[in-house]
């Protein structure tokens, strides 16, 4: 299984090199030359444990790392540090199926990738050989930022810097970065919005004379983000867990369609379940959520994607995207893999800050459905199934099923569907308590959480535990032109 790019025909890129440099150096992201298929059946979904699952599907597509290595990734990124042994539970309410990603140590399902981003990083820097520093240069709209920091704190030969937009995040997302221990780590934030964060740190991926800098101080960047396919492969694999778990509970029978919501943003884990589909896995609709920032849902719609619009503040911070990266790599295989097609979207994209798709390759989207909610649709939803069903969702989940409601009254498909849950409620306290009570309105964020322990049942996520007393590590705030000196400035 070798590795090409989306925007130049590449030879001979193995996983572990396409891990370890995260970007291709024209700027494409790294895609398998061939979409891999599955090489078992889908009763055995039901009878795997969630390492033995991941093993079973991270291997199709990492066939150059040994076998002995890749179980070491595994189960040293899938253990303890998950507050269940099931790893992604699925929850059953009246109305619908919550596959729960949250259960790692920063509460958000980017801890599903980033757990074993780490242990693949350095199985890489070994298998090539790589005797410079890693950098992993990292843009967050909330959750990569900490999942990450969680993952790559105190790892011998990396350093890793995180960007986010100073204004874009919950309280707890920020308390939760800027309370990094690790001499390694570095949090700022950034005087813009989650796309300006995300373009400067492609921009300082391309800049060649920079890269060279740094190469003389003993470093090299990757990155941490899903445009890294160390990032995105993990993911596919919990759409097998869930149709496993869908088997193992009655709700489908093996070879049975199922349909998956998707809270989006960056394009990232509606991609995975693509791909999973791809694999073999009877997907049949994927149903794309967005927020009111919904370029996605145009796109869904009528072929063009258009940046060109109000970028919307909301309750749902992760989904304030207006530049879907991981797009990209779809718009690869819609178009039959034609990188000179690829590039000129891309390019188009970067100058006009749109572009329009063929008819031809918009027809290549049948499976896919795009809905969105806005924040009081959001807010609606989330008082509605906690009131009827007892089951609290945080704001990006709530999103997802408001969109899922509404397909299923659009299209009156009743295919048993999944719901991906991508962060605990305790990560929104504010927007999610005021949307169960108008008396929470205003509550400072951390005074809530302990106010929605009283709401639900179990343990305190030790995540949270203590958080609003941490001592603060980082305060560096930037400008977005100032990003690249403080990268350098970093790296002494």
């Amino acid at each position: 299984m070798l590795y090409t790019s989306t925007r130049k025909k590449l030879e001979n890129i193995t996983s572990t090199k396409a891990i370890l440099q995260g970007i291709s150096e024209e700027g494409g992201l790294f895609i398998p030359t061939e979409l891999p298929k599955m090489d078992f059946t889908l009763d055995e979904l039901s009878k795997w444990g969630y390492q033995e699952l991941a093993y079973r599907v991270i291997k199709l597509f990492f066939e150059d790392i040994k076998e002995e290595d890749l179980k070491h990734c595994i189960t040293h990124a899938y253990d303890e540090k998950f507050d269940t042994k099931e790893i992604t539970p699925l929850v059953h309410t009246k109305t619908a199926n919550f596959l729960e990603l949250f259960h790692g140590p920063t509460i958000a399902f980017k801890d599903m990738a980033l757990s074993i981003l780490p242990y693949f990083m350095l199985v890489s820097k070994k298998y090539n050989k790589e005797e410079k520093d890693i950098v992993i240069l990292t843009a967050t709209s909330g959750d990569t930022g900490k999942a990450a920091l969680e993952g790559f704190a105190n790892v011998e030969g990396t350093k890793i810097i995180v960007f986010f937009p100073q204004d874009g995040v919950s309280e707890v997302q920020k308390r939760q970065m800027l309370t990094t221990e690790g001499d390694n780590t570095l949090v700022v934030g950034v005087e813009g919005n989650f796309d300006d964060c995300q373009t400067t740190v492609k921009e300082i991926f391309a800049d060649k004379e920079f890269a060279k800098e740094i190469a003389d101080k003993n470093y090299k960047f990757s990155s941490a983000n899903s445009i890294n396919i160390g990032r995105l492969v993990p993911q596919v694999a919990y759409y097998f867990a869930a149709y496993g778990k869908m088997m193992k509970d009655g709700k489908l029978k093996a070879g049975e369609a199922m349909n998956v919501v998707v809270p989006t943003g960056n394009f990232g884990n509606i991609l995975a379940a693509y791909y999973a589909k791809q694999m073999g896995l009877p997907i049949q609709k994927l149903i794309c959520a967005s927020n009111t920032n919904k370029v996605l849902f145009d796109f869904l719609q009528t072929g063009t994607y258009d940046r060109n619009r109000a970028f919307h503040l909301t309750t749902s911070p992760s989904m304030d995207i207006l530049i879907s990266s991981n797009l990209e790599r779809l718009l690869y295989h819609i178009s039959g893999e034609s990188t000179e097609e690829v590039c000129s979207l891309m390019n188009a994209l970067k100058t006009k800050g749109q572009y329009t798709i063929s008819d031809e390759m918009k027809a290549n989207l049948k499976d896919f459905y795009g809905g969105y909610a806005d924040d009081q649709m959001t807010k609606d939803y989330i008082k509605k199934v906690y009131n009827e069903e007892n089951y609290l969702m945080d704001t990006h989940t709530a999103v997802a099923y408001a969109v899922y409601d509404t397909y299923v009254k659009d299209t009156k498909d009743h295919t048993p569907t999944v719901i991906i849950s991508t962060a605990s409620p305790y990560k929104f306290t504010g927007s999610v308590m005021s949307a169960i009570d108008e008396k929470y309105e205003g509550v400072n964020d951390f005074t809530l959480l302990e106010e929605m322990h009283h709401l639900i049942q179990g343990a305190m996520p030790k995540a949270m535990d203590q958080i609003a007393t941490r001592p603060i590590k980082h305060k560096k705030v930037c400008e977005v032109q100032g990003m690249k000196q403080v990268v350098s400035d970093f790296l002494v």
